[in-house]
């Protein structure tokens, strides 16, 4: 089925794809797209590898027409055999997720970003389907760090950089020379309900030290601002974009950037917590965030992120509060962790 401009990203009008394909399915982006995917009326091969994602992120799905979990390495040999389709859209989120999340996995890294992107591309070019890779923010290469972009490939943390860096240029390479309907969306600091809480100084990391009594900690001053954007929010633009035909990469991100100062007081505040708001030492790589560049979305996709950060953030404290540890026990409880680049 091609896709319509009369369909509506939050489910107001019935989805243009009969089947989909999302890589990285059970992970905090996937799982939300697999959600919204299904309510519009597609049916939704979610496929993982739960190396990052969990199983528990898509339970909910479990017996509901047309979905279909499906535990597998896109990266893995024979993969493709198991992916059946046909289908109308792959959404390839299974990729290298930050340093922070594998900082011992560099070959995992490097396979996601290279042979997971070709097997998912050769399954949209099988079945005449859109392909779209979420791609990440550059918050991880070394041009953002400030040192120059022909950085030595082989310093600490470059295997994820190097992995975004290959599996757009493969993307964009595969519609110059085949004429695959192929895209590319950056995702820029996405958070909400079901958002991982292991990462330092992430809204969700915030939420959890509030609700659990302990200190709220900052890195550095606090100074850093983040363009946050709520998971529903993005939601609209990945599946905005997906129904289009753009091949040039689609920032989305929130053009709202609080610091982590103004996010870890609202936590406190929303949470109704004793938690002191805590400074800490940054370990050399506490660098702003890249800002999204959004007027591209905007302006052919007609995108506009329609929850603030103060209202994102109440969402996400009403959310968690159901399993935050009680304070003083131990083991609490169990963090959640994505497959998504740019968690």
């Amino acid at each position: 089925m091609m896709p319509t401009a009369a369909f509506g990203p939050r489910g107001e009008s019935r989805a243009p794809w009969d089947r989909v394909l999302v890589t990285g399915g059970a992970g905090f982006l996937g799982s939300h797209l697999c959600t919204r995917l299904l309510d519009a009326g597609a049916g939704v091969d979610c496929l993982d590898n739960l190396s990052t994602g969990r199983a528990e992120k898509v339970a909910h799905l479990a017996g509901r027409p047309g979905f279909r979990f499906l535990e597998g390495d896109v990266s893995g040999p024979g993969c493709a055999d198991a992916l059946t389709g046909p289908y109308d859209l792959v959404l390839h989120l299974a990729g290298p997720a930050p340093p922070a999340a594998r900082p011992r996995r560099p070959v995992e890294v490097l396979e996601a970003g290279s042979l997971g992107t070709r097997t998912a591309l050769n399954v949209a070019g099988r079945d005449g389907a859109r392909f779209l890779l979420a791609s990440s923010a550059p918050a991880c290469s070394d041009a953002h760090a400030g040192l120059p972009d022909d950085a030595d490939p082989v310093r600490p943390h470059r295997a994820c950089a190097e992995a975004v860096r290959f599996s757009e240029a493969l993307v964009a390479a595969h519609a110059e020379a085949h004429g695959s309907n192929a895209g590319i969306v950056r995702l820029f600091s996405g958070y909400g309900p079901g958002m991982r809480t292991d990462g330092a100084s992430t809204p969700a990391a915030a939420i959890e030290q509030a609700l659990a009594g302990r200190p709220v900690t900052v890195v550095g001053d606090g100074s850093r601002t983040r363009p946050l954007c709520y998971v529903d929010d993005m939601v609209d633009g990945v599946l905005l974009v997906a129904a289009g035909r753009s091949v040039r990469p689609v920032d989305i991100g929130g053009d709202e950037e609080p610091t982590d100062a103004e996010i870890a007081r609202l936590v406190i505040e929303l949470t109704g917590s004793d938690s002191p708001l805590t400074f800490v030492e940054d370990p050399g790589h506490g660098h702003a965030e890249p800002r999204p560049v959004t007027g591209f979305a905007r302006e052919i996709f007609g995108w506009l992120p329609g929850v603030s950060w103060q209202d994102g953030l109440e969402r996400t404290v009403a959310a968690l509060r159901g399993r935050h540890p009680v304070p003083g026990a131990t083991g609490g409880a169990a963090r959640e962790e994505t497959g998504e680049w740019w968690a």
